[in-house]
Protein backbone atom coordinates (compact mmCIF):
# COMPACT_ATOMS: atom_id res chain seq x y z
CA UNK A 1 0.00 0.00 0.00
CA UNK A 2 1.51 3.48 -0.94
CA UNK A 3 0.79 6.57 0.94
CA UNK A 4 0.44 9.59 -0.51
CA UNK A 5 0.82 12.40 2.33
CA UNK A 6 4.26 13.70 3.30
CA UNK A 7 5.83 12.16 6.06
CA UNK A 8 7.41 12.90 9.25
CA UNK A 9 9.48 10.59 10.78
CA UNK A 10 10.16 10.15 14.88
CA UNK A 11 12.26 9.08 16.63
CA UNK A 12 11.59 8.37 20.32
CA UNK A 13 12.14 4.95 22.65
CA UNK A 14 9.24 6.29 24.92
CA UNK A 15 6.13 4.84 23.99
CA UNK A 16 3.99 7.27 25.97
CA UNK A 17 5.74 10.65 24.43
CA UNK A 18 5.33 8.67 21.01
CA UNK A 19 1.53 8.19 21.52
CA UNK A 20 1.23 11.71 22.85
CA UNK A 21 3.07 13.52 20.01
CA UNK A 22 0.58 11.49 17.70
CA UNK A 23 -2.14 13.34 19.44
CA UNK A 24 -1.01 16.61 19.72
CA UNK A 25 -0.08 16.54 15.83
CA UNK A 26 -3.64 15.46 15.31
CA UNK A 27 -5.26 18.51 17.53
CA UNK A 28 -2.77 20.66 15.49
CA UNK A 29 -3.87 19.56 12.01
CA UNK A 30 -0.73 18.23 11.15
CA UNK A 31 -1.99 16.30 7.53
CA UNK A 32 1.86 14.84 7.58
CA UNK A 33 1.79 11.34 8.62
CA UNK A 34 4.14 10.89 11.51
CA UNK A 35 5.92 7.54 11.17
CA UNK A 36 7.25 6.81 14.98
CA UNK A 37 10.21 4.48 15.22
CA UNK A 38 11.40 3.40 18.69
CA UNK A 39 15.05 4.01 18.66
CA UNK A 40 18.32 5.91 16.96
CA UNK A 41 19.25 2.29 14.88
CA UNK A 42 15.17 2.04 13.22
CA UNK A 43 15.66 5.50 12.37
CA UNK A 44 18.95 4.81 10.61
CA UNK A 45 17.30 1.91 8.68
CA UNK A 46 14.31 3.92 7.60
CA UNK A 47 16.13 6.70 6.11
CA UNK A 48 18.21 4.05 4.54
CA UNK A 49 15.52 1.91 3.13
CA UNK A 50 16.80 -0.86 4.72
CA UNK A 51 15.23 -3.59 5.47
CA UNK A 52 11.74 -3.16 6.42
CA UNK A 53 11.77 0.21 5.08
CA UNK A 54 13.42 -0.54 1.64
CA UNK A 55 9.89 0.05 -0.17
CA UNK A 56 10.62 3.67 -0.67
CA UNK A 57 6.33 4.09 -2.12
CA UNK A 58 5.45 3.02 1.55
CA UNK A 59 8.30 4.33 3.18
CA UNK A 60 8.71 7.16 1.95
CA UNK A 61 12.16 9.87 2.54
CA UNK A 62 10.92 12.45 5.30
CA UNK A 63 10.57 16.21 5.13
CA UNK A 64 11.52 16.60 8.59
CA UNK A 65 13.08 14.51 10.78
CA UNK A 66 11.99 14.45 14.88
CA UNK A 67 14.93 12.66 17.10
CA UNK A 68 14.80 12.26 21.00
CA UNK A 69 18.22 12.82 22.72
CA UNK A 70 18.74 9.35 24.65
CA UNK A 71 17.90 6.33 22.43
CA UNK A 72 19.04 2.86 22.78
CA UNK A 73 20.73 1.71 19.50
CA UNK A 74 21.90 5.36 18.28
CA UNK A 75 21.72 8.85 20.29
CA UNK A 76 19.77 11.47 18.38
CA UNK A 77 23.14 12.85 17.99
CA UNK A 78 24.44 9.57 16.08
CA UNK A 79 21.61 9.64 14.07
CA UNK A 80 22.17 13.61 13.29
CA UNK A 81 25.69 12.96 12.55
CA UNK A 82 24.98 9.75 10.35
CA UNK A 83 22.02 12.12 8.03
CA UNK A 84 25.12 14.93 8.13
CA UNK A 85 27.54 12.66 6.57
CA UNK A 86 25.18 11.01 4.33
CA UNK A 87 25.63 12.88 1.26
CA UNK A 88 22.10 11.86 -0.26
CA UNK A 89 20.40 13.58 2.89
CA UNK A 90 22.81 15.66 4.30
CA UNK A 91 20.34 18.70 3.81
CA UNK A 92 17.09 16.53 5.31
CA UNK A 93 15.42 19.12 7.70
CA UNK A 94 16.23 17.66 11.38
CA UNK A 95 15.01 18.97 14.63
CA UNK A 96 16.09 17.65 18.15
CA UNK A 97 13.05 17.10 20.47
CA UNK A 98 13.92 16.06 23.55
CA UNK A 99 13.39 16.44 27.71
CA UNK A 100 16.96 17.78 27.78
CA UNK A 101 17.36 21.38 28.50
CA UNK A 102 21.34 21.46 29.42
CA UNK A 103 23.54 23.73 27.43
CA UNK A 104 25.69 21.06 26.44
CA UNK A 105 23.13 19.07 24.52
CA UNK A 106 21.93 21.68 22.91
CA UNK A 107 25.32 23.17 21.81
CA UNK A 108 26.18 19.61 20.30
CA UNK A 109 23.02 19.36 18.46
CA UNK A 110 24.20 22.61 16.74
CA UNK A 111 27.51 21.42 16.12
CA UNK A 112 26.29 18.33 14.85
CA UNK A 113 23.80 20.44 12.63
CA UNK A 114 20.48 20.16 13.95
CA UNK A 115 18.23 22.55 12.05
CA UNK A 116 16.41 23.32 15.75
CA UNK A 117 16.22 22.37 19.19
CA UNK A 118 12.69 21.44 20.76
CA UNK A 119 12.28 21.08 24.87
CA UNK A 120 9.28 18.95 25.13
CA UNK A 121 7.08 20.45 27.12
CA UNK A 122 5.44 18.96 30.33
CA UNK A 123 1.59 19.13 29.73
CA UNK A 124 -0.83 18.48 27.35
CA UNK A 125 -1.29 22.31 26.16
CA UNK A 126 2.14 22.93 25.82
CA UNK A 127 2.41 19.63 23.53
CA UNK A 128 -0.40 20.86 21.28
CA UNK A 129 0.84 24.79 21.03
CA UNK A 130 4.38 22.76 20.43
CA UNK A 131 2.72 20.67 17.38
CA UNK A 132 1.12 24.18 16.20
CA UNK A 133 4.36 25.56 15.59
CA UNK A 134 6.26 22.56 14.20
CA UNK A 135 3.13 22.83 11.83
CA UNK A 136 3.64 26.56 11.45
CA UNK A 137 7.71 26.98 11.09
CA UNK A 138 8.76 23.75 9.59
CA UNK A 139 5.86 22.63 8.05
CA UNK A 140 4.77 25.89 6.81
CA UNK A 141 6.46 28.90 6.54
CA UNK A 142 10.24 27.04 6.11
CA UNK A 143 11.60 26.27 2.94
CA UNK A 144 14.10 23.29 2.12
CA UNK A 145 15.90 22.56 -0.96
CA UNK A 146 14.83 19.97 -3.23
CA UNK A 147 15.97 16.60 -2.78
CA UNK A 148 19.00 15.51 -4.69
CA UNK A 149 21.94 13.61 -4.79
CA UNK A 150 25.22 15.69 -3.91
CA UNK A 151 28.91 14.70 -3.98
CA UNK A 152 30.16 15.28 -0.72
CA UNK A 153 29.28 17.85 2.18
CA UNK A 154 31.44 20.98 1.76
CA UNK A 155 34.98 20.73 3.54
CA UNK A 156 34.29 23.61 5.66
CA UNK A 157 31.36 22.02 7.02
CA UNK A 158 33.12 18.83 7.60
CA UNK A 159 35.47 20.66 9.12
CA UNK A 160 33.78 22.53 11.76
CA UNK A 161 31.84 19.43 12.83
CA UNK A 162 35.09 17.34 13.10
CA UNK A 163 36.74 20.19 15.33
CA UNK A 164 33.27 20.15 17.55
CA UNK A 165 33.63 16.67 17.99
Amino acid sequence: MTQSKKVILYAEDEESDAFLFQWAFKEAGIDHRLVVVPNGKAAIEYLSGDGAYADRLAHPLPSLVLLDLNMPGASGLEVLKWIRTTPSICTLLAVMLTSSDQDADIHRAYVQGANGYLVKPGNMEGLVKMAKAIKDYWLGQNRAGAWREVSAVPNSVAGARKEAE
